[in-house]
């Protein structure tokens, strides 16, 4: 079955008077490339969420941006006043002509006069949001299977386009052949004191040379093959990859044995195929 490696997902929740949002996108990438933007509340679960995503979703370069916002007033300002207080002596002590009110708007600028005191996170907050981190993959994946019925279609077109092309070279095969052996045969009467013999023996070898019944079994077993991953294997997009490569090198044997105009351009015409299929394949989990 054919998955997108792109796709997108997004799921959120209400906990604890909390807002907890998961965000998740793709492209396709060679391997699983992960960029995650966490508050620092959920800092401490990042491995976890980490996990989460490189077990599902495989491949691609992926970015997921998790945020929370308070629905509910909090007081999470902490004022440190026995620190605060001995800023104020120290300056006090350094520059005494000043008043005390200007010593205070110095000392609150100091580290650690005034810190955010957020409450734990609880194991309940924990598993709703990898409830949350889930449930956005799951519609990531609904996302990635829609995309990939759009690509199955595509590429399922491309393969029979060139397998339609294949069967078109068929009528031109023996043209091709008795053209080559006219030519040769107008040449021979060219020339006094040709050995027979040896002339149709170099024919022979050349016209073996122009054949091209091995390119047309091996392209259309590999047109095949492409199908049968394809429609049967899942997170196939390397091995339909590789397939792709071996498709061409036939095709390109092929227009290098063709020696006839008309096959030159069904070949010209599978290597149209062949590039968009190239290049879909590369967006395939």
């Amino acid at each position: 079955m054919i998955l997108s490696m792109t796709g997108f997902g997004r799921a959120e929740d209400v906990f604890e008077g909390k807002k907890i949002s998961v965000d998740i996108k793709s492209l396709n990438s060679k391997s699983f490339d992960l960029n995650i933007k966490i508050p620092l509340r959920y800092k401490e679960k990042e491995f976890e969420i980490r996990k989460i995503l490189n077990d599902r979703i495989i491949r691609g370069k992926v970015d997921c941006y998790v945020s929370v916002e308070n629905l509910e007033e909090t007081n999470d300002v902490k004022i440190n006043r026995n620190l605060i207080d001995s800023y104020i002596n120290e300056l006090r002590n350094i520059a005494s002509d000043g008043p005390d009110f200007e010593y205070l708007k110095m000392a609150v600028r100091l580290p650690d006069a005034i810190t955010s005191r957020p409450d734990e996170l609880t194991e309940g907050e924990w598993e709703n949001l990898a409830k949350i981190v889930n449930t956005s993959v799951d519609r990531f994946e609904e996302f990635r299977k829609a995309e990939g019925k759009t690509l199955h279609q595509e590429l399922e077109k491309n393969i029979q386009n060139i397998d339609q092309y294949l069967s078109e070279v068929i009528p031109f095969e023996e043209v091709r052949i008795n053209s080559v052996k006219e030519r040769y045969q107008k040449s021979l009467k060219e020339f006094e004191n040709v050995d027979e013999t040896r002339f149709y023996q170099e024919m022979a070898y050349f016209t073996e040379k122009l054949d091209i019944s091995e390119e047309k079994v091996r392209l259309a077993q590999h047109l095949k093959y492409y199908k049968e991953v394809m429609d049967n294997e899942d997170f196939n997009g390397k091995k339909l990859g590789f397939i792709s490569q071996e498709i061409g090198r036939e095709i390109n044997t092929l227009g290098s044995k063709a020696n006839h105009a008309e096959i030159q351009k069904l070949v010209v015409m599978m290597k149209d195929d062949l590039e968009k299929i190239k290049e879909q394949t590369l967006n395939v989990l």
